[in-house]
Parts: C-alpha cells; structure tokens; sequence
C-alpha cells in the first residue's frame, strides 16, 4: 500500500482500512498460532501498512501534512 493512495483517502476511510487491516493482522496471528499460516511475510506488511494509515491520520489530526516548519516559524 502506497502512502499516495493513503493520503487521497478521508479520514473515515482510513479509520475503515485501519480496522480492516487489524482484523486481518488478528486472523493472521490465529493462524501463525495454529500452524496454518502460509505467508508469514504478510504479518510484517500488515504491521507496516496500519503504522503508514496511523502516520497519514496523525499528519491530519496535527496539521503537519498541510503546513510545513520553515525556519522562521516559532514553536
């Protein structure tokens, strides 16, 4: 999942996909724990895309994706 195709999303979709990726990060972690996982790879990609939509949420929730520190600006 591109950071792109994140950013072009609302708010709401991305709360949608975070749950949507979690529940299948939980069916993953069943599996791994029954044995029946065929792709482990996939659990470090879920991992890695939930923190890419937390990232795009937070950016939004700050403003920081909108209006970028030059030097000049006070904290």
């Amino acid at each position: 999942m591109k950071v792109a195709e994140l950013r072009e999303m609302s708010a709401e979709d991305l709360r949608r996909k975070v749950d949507e990726l979690q529940e299948e990060r939980f069916n993953l972690r069943f599996q791994k724990t029954l044995g029946q996982l065929t792709s482990p790879i996939r659990l470090r990609q879920l991992r890695r895309d939930i923190a890419r939509v937390h990232t795009v949420l937070r950016e939004r929730g700050t403003g920081s994706a909108s209006t970028p520190k030059t030097e000049g600006d006070k904290v």
